[in-house]
């Protein structure tokens, strides 16, 4: 089997083990006679199946009882219209854009509410996170009913690396392509939220973990569909409609994976030991220079560029003939973009840096 180093920005690389139990599961589950993809979402086998998937979860970020963990569908694109209709209560919350995603969710809440800009990184292209004293100062008025953040940009290889006090309101935060890669204080947000196809599982599942008092009166808007309804989706243990099972199943294998190997702090141990060795090659090259400022680097998703498009285009194409994929950067930010999430081994990114070493000594200069 020729598997490739695949860095893609996710869907992304799962972990082999994680897909050889799938692929040995996939005709029968267990002594079922099915595929998980067959049963009933009501059936006692399944049952088991999302309940420990949520154990699991509760385990590895220690969240407490009174948050509850929603197994959703939509993307985390569908929250950005789920956070505010559920939660902005008195019309008004405030937004912290850096990114191309916090700048889709700060655009879409404007629809539902006052989406006050708190900070933005947008004037320095979103290569940082911006300076969040404002942010913490606005928040303590008690004037917003919450604030928001994207704490890792995928797109612009930034994340954040410590947290703006809101006093009384609520944090909110996408966690999708940082999601498990390192340990999380679930009691420092009112809701957390990832898609899962970055670090926790296949495309089609997004995990919500909301403190229950804040949908314990349900939707903060009368427009909020019954979908969106958190309060009804716990209600129906992420049933409402038919979720995601198989979705859900592989989810509760990568969660396993990820307790099995030793939880979020070796996660993080393996990822920050990843992003070193590809930002000390960055930092020591005459050719390849990052494009996240020092303080604001992203630990999941490493971005870099040479000194022209051409040159940038003729390195992708160069790794990609030693098996090395999904590095071109996203159409927004141009350049190159390593993915580095958990299930990408170090033997991947060693042999990315290998590339980058040689593609240095051999590229012509004047392209």
């Amino acid at each position: 089997m020729a598997r490739v180093h695949n860095f893609s920005a996710g869907p992304a690389a799962l972990p082999v083990s994680v897909l050889a139990e799938i692929r040995d599961e996939l005709l029968e589950y267990g002594d079922t006679g099915m595929s998980v993809m067959e049963m009933s979402h009501r059936s006692a086998a399944y049952r088991t199946i999302i309940d420990d998937a949520e154990a699991t979860l509760r385990r590895l970020l220690a969240i407490p009882d009174a948050y509850r963990v929603l197994f959703l569908q939509g993307g985390a694109t569908l929250q950005f219209a789920g956070i505010p209709m559920n939660l902005m209560r008195t019309g008004r919350a405030g937004y912290v854009v850096s990114g191309n995603f916090a700048n889709r969710a700060w655009q879409e809440a404007r629809r539902y509410g006052t989406a006050e800009l708190l900070a933005t990184s947008a004037d320095t292209g979103f290569d940082r996170i911006p300076d969040l004293a404002p942010v913490t100062e606005r928040a303590r008025t008690g004037e917003l009913d919450y604030v928001y953040i994207c704490e890792n940009n995928t797109i612009f290889g930034t994340q954040y690396h410590e947290l703006p006090e809101c006093g009384s309101a609520p944090l909110v935060s996408d966690v999708s392509s940082c999601f498990l890669s390192q340990p999380l204080d679930v009691e420092r947000y009112g809701l957390v939220y990832a898609g899962a196809q970055k670090n926790a599982g296949a495309a089609g599942v997004t995990v919500v973990i909301v403190r229950e008092d804040l949908i314990a009166d349900g939707p903060a808007l009368p427009c909020c569909p019954s979908y969106l309804d958190y309060r009804l989706e716990a209600e129906k243990g992420s049933m409402y409609n038919t979720p995601n099972t198989f979705g859900i199943y592989v989810c509760g294998k990568v969660f396993r994976w990820v307790e099995e190997l030793g939880g979020l702090s070796t996660m993080r141990e393996r990822n920050a030991a990843k992003a070193s060795l590809l930002y000390d090659l960055i930092d020591a090259s005459d050719l390849f220079r990052g494009t996240a400022q020092r303080d604001s680097r992203s630990i999941a998703n490493v971005t870099f560029r040479t000194h022209s498009p051409e040159l940038d285009a003729a390195f992708i194409a160069y790794a990609e003939e030693r098996g090395i994929v999904n590095i071109k950067g996203h159409r927004v930010a141009g350049g190159m973009r390593a993915s580095i999430y958990n299930a990408v081994s170090m033997e991947s990114v060693e042999a990315l840096a290998a590339c980058m070493r040689d593609f240095e000594r051999t590229a012509p200069r004047s392209i």
